[in-house]
């Protein structure tokens, strides 16, 4: 076929696709292609625009590397982040919900004795987080790793705060036979994704806020179970509502108490006043594929 033009050309791009030898793929790749091609038919971009989009993306790319993903970012913001981990994370009732990972996630988190502090530079609020890992039953899970990281009390990742230490706000804890886990840290603050990037510039102009509540991290795995990547958030948090990547829930909105007691604030290796939150996390178990 040569002749293309605005009525056969989808058809034309699909048919070349007919000899491929993965039925998945071709199932991904057809679905992709019939609804950009709809979508270009929609919106009938000029030339200008079309050169705009692949700025775009080019631009987007660019900003990547190891240390920022922006395409994450751009998943995020567009809520089709949110939309796959709902469709992968289908839990049943009872079961720490998901949320995003975002593109500050790290693969090198230092592991931690339990209670050890995530600062390193003990700049922001002192915190004291524990609760418990429990299987649907409400039984302790033995060896369940929680991979933690978060905000410093100026909003900023280590991986974006040259000023920070590096690894600071992160720790990767392991469970007893008890199930319970506690750390110290500082209470994480509300931020902005960043604004200097493509999809920065992209929600500025939608008129979108670029705001996320404040939040602490937590990937949860544990033999035999699901694992899950979630967030805790505090309540009262003025962007729960607005939140720029859509993934707060409900069930993740936890209490952090204001404690001034110098005496416990000493037993826990704390500056007093500081903040105390309590939350279980629940796992489900694995199923059979």
């Amino acid at each position: 076929m040569r002749d293309f033009n605005e009525a056969n050309v989808t058809d034309a791009v699909l048919g070349r696709m007919a000899e491929c030898d993965d039925p998945r793929l071709q199932a991904v790749m057809t679905s992709i292609v019939r609804h950009l091609h709809a979508v270009v038919r929609e919106v009938e971009p000029t030339m200008d625009e079309w050169n705009a989009a692949i700025r775009f993306l080019t631009e987007t790319g660019h900003k990547s590397d190891e240390r920022r993903q922006e395409f994450i970012l751009l998943s995020d913001t567009l809520g089709v982040s949110m939309l796959v981990d709902a469709i992968n994370n289908r839990k049943p009732s009872g079961a720490t919900q998901s949320t995003v990972l975002g593109p500050f996630h790290v693969s090198n988190t230092p592991r931690k004795a339990m209670g050890d502090n995530l600062s390193l530079d003990l700049k922001g609020e002192p915190v004291f987080v524990s609760g418990r890992v429990l299987d649907p039953d409400g039984r302790p899970v033995d060896g369940a790793t929680l991979d933690v990281w978060q905000t410093s009390g100026n909003g900023l990742y280590d991986t974006q705060d040259p000023d920070q230490p590096e690894n600071n706000l992160r720790g990767l804890f392991t469970t007893g036979a008890d199930g319970r886990y506690f750390f110290r840290s500082v209470r994480p603050m509300p931020y902005s994704v960043p604004t200097d990037g493509p999809v920065g510039r992209m929600l500025l102009a939608l008129g979108r806020d670029p705001m996320r509540p404040a939040h602490i991290h937590v990937i949860l795995a544990a033999p035999g179970f699901d694992a899950v990547t979630t967030h805790l958030f505090i309540a009262g948090d003025e962007y729960l509502d607005s939140d720029a990547v859509f993934g707060v829930k409900d069930s993740l909105v936890v209490t952090f108490v204001r404690q001034d007691d110098p005496e416990v604030a000493k037993a826990l290796g704390l500056g007093n006043p500081f903040w105390r939150v309590e939350h279980d996390f629940i796992l489900s178990r694995q199923r059979a594929p």
